[in-house]
């Protein structure tokens, strides 16, 4: 994308997110401010997932990001990341955030995860959902703690339900996040991805995820149940959409052959109908 992409570019970006219903009816300093986030995180997510470059060429497009972010805070010349500047400017965005999910994209890049232990999942998660969460809930004006605490709990709810959902998806790339641990506990050989993913026994492992998931999801509820300061109807209709499309997994199970669960548009619209009304 064009460094100096236009509001209008940015939104186009977004429009096919799940995320977007939640983002157009902010104010608009606000939206465009997350329209840039979500450019960055498409981006460099995209050359996480780059499977036609070799690790050592996606290594180095991560790199020049990292470098065009820290040239950004140092103001100079931010190259890519002046598409961040405006939002950075007014929102005192951190840069350590940033370099987080560039972090968590190369932990990508460097070999395809498979089956980590819980603690570097749970890190994983921190740099692709928390810490874009913690960019999220400086723009939509939250306060310093009850915003951090929303940014833990709910982006590792929704990269756990992302991560039961797209298992097949990520198997067929290489890659497998389900954890370690309750794999091994549930006797599940450590073998080729798509070998690991069509054993009926890591149904017990996703529903170990499904329940943590379940865990931050309650955590992030009872956050926005004090009704914080700032404009929380896009993390509200996250935890709105996404919980009851894990529930419907857990309905469905994860014995192969498994069903894609999708978001439901006509039920997402209504839920932004729903949140909008009764905020």
């Amino acid at each position: 994308m064009n460094p100096k992409a236009t509001p209008a570019q940015l939104q186009a970006q977004v429009s096919g997110s799940s995320f977007y219903a939640g983002m157009r009816v902010l104010p608009k300093a606000e939206r465009e401010a997350m329209y840039a986030v979500y450019a960055f995180c498409r981006q460099v997510d995209d050359i996480a997932d780059d499977e036609g470059g070799n690790r050592e060429d996606r290594a180095v497009a991560l790199d020049a990001w990292r470098a065009d972010i820290e040239s950004l805070y140092a103001r100079r010349d931010p190259g890519q990341a002046a598409l961040l500047a405006e939002a950075v400017e007014r929102f005192g965005l951190r840069k350590d955030d940033f370099l987080a999910v560039i972090d968590g994209m190369a932990m990508d890049v460097e070999r395809d995860i498979r089956w980590p232990a819980f603690d570097t999942l749970d890190l994983y998660c921190d740099r692709v959902a928390s810490a874009v969460g913690r960019l999220s809930v400086r723009i939509f004006g939250m306060e310093e703690r009850p915003g951090i605490e929303l940014a833990y709990h709910l982006g590792r709810a929704l990269q756990f339900t992302n991560i039961l959902r797209d298992i097949d998806e990520d198997a067929t790339i290489g890659r497998v996040y389900l954890p370690r641990e309750p794999l091994v506990a549930a006797g599940v050989a450590l073998d080729e991805p798509l070998i690991l993913v069509a054993d009926p026994r890591i149904e017990g492992a996703c529903r170990m995820l499904a329940a943590k998931a379940h865990e931050h999801f309650a955590a992030a509820q009872a956050i926005l149940a004090t009704r914080p300061r700032g404009h929380l109807l896009a993390p509200r209709l996250m935890a709105a959409v996404y919980e009851p499309l894990l529930r419907r997994m857990e309905t469905a199970g994860w014995a192969a052959p498994r069903t894609r669960i999708r978001v439901n548009k006509p039920a997402l619209l209504l839920t932004v109908l729903r949140l909008s009304l009764f905020r």
